[in-house]
């Protein structure tokens, strides 16, 4: 298997399969999964390759991501954005299914990622939380999401949140910081900057909407500070590769 990151919790789930890429030096473009960043398409599709092969009977689901608050539910068993740009789901940043057999993925270089599994209804979704996403709580919404269309109880949801950048390398001024002053903890004052804690923002709004703390596991790594094996927008000044997490039921 290639050098991956999975968590414990859902890793004791037969009903669902998960993992997050890390980059191969070795590979075109240090194993970049993005079609959408201006890297040889052939390169990139040969490189998502390696997942069909190891994963043969699924069906691959690549979201256009727009840093918004939109939520698609996936319907169908057939891969979308997977070969090519065009048939990605448009303009949204978080997908939930209940169809067995589908892969749900999520490209990021220091956003939030974060998988979703509810276990008793088995519906997975996966979210892609910038800071614009988790201003607007979209995994907030995501959970309510699966709640209003299918029966979830957020007691049975296990929450994972993978790989991002973290509040000791995310500096920001106060226009974005603003947006989360009434969350205790979301960030700390350095000069007239502010470094803000996605991650643990995220574990506050999946809390709010029900998530078990004991459900939420963090992989506490930050992408900026382990940039030899995630990709980095911010580390590598605005660096074109992006690693995939993705999760889906079988």
């Amino acid at each position: 298997m290639k050098k991956i990151y999975t968590f414990k919790n859902l890793s004791k789930e037969q009903k669902c399969i998960h993992l997050v890429t890390q980059k191969e030096k070795q590979k075109p473009f240090s194993f970049s999964l993005a079609l959408h960043t201006q890297e040889n398409p052939s390169d990139i599709i040969k490189n998502r390759s390696f997942f069909n092969q190891k994963f043969p009977t699924m069906s691959f689901v690549v979201a256009n991501q727009t840093h918004s608050a939109n939520i698609k539910i996936v319907t169908k068993k057939e891969s979308r954005g997977w070969k090519d740009l065009e048939s990605a789901v448009s303009d949204c940043d978080a997908l939930i299914t209940k169809q067995k057999g589908v892969m749900l993925t999520i490209l990021t270089a220091d956003c939030v990622p974060i998988l979703l599994f509810d276990k008793k209804e088995e519906i997975i979704a996966i979210v892609h939380a910038g800071w614009r996403g988790t201003k607007d709580k979209i995994v907030y919404k995501t959970i309510e999401k699966m709640k209003e269309v299918f029966n979830s109880n957020p007691h049975d949801i296990l929450a994972s949140i993978a790989p991002s950048i973290g509040k000791c390398c995310y500096e920001v001024d106060w226009s974005v910081a603003q947006h989360f002053q009434d969350i205790k903890g979301a960030y700390e004052h350095r000069g007239e900057k502010q470094m803000l804690d996605l991650p643990y923002i995220n574990r506050v709004q999946l809390l709010q909407a029900g998530v078990e703390s004991d459900n939420i596991e963090l992989s506490n790594i930050c992408t900026a500070c382990e940039v030899e094996n995630y990709f980095s927008y911010r580390e590598e000044n605005g660096c074109s590769g992006r690693f995939m997490s993705m999760i889906g039921l079988v």
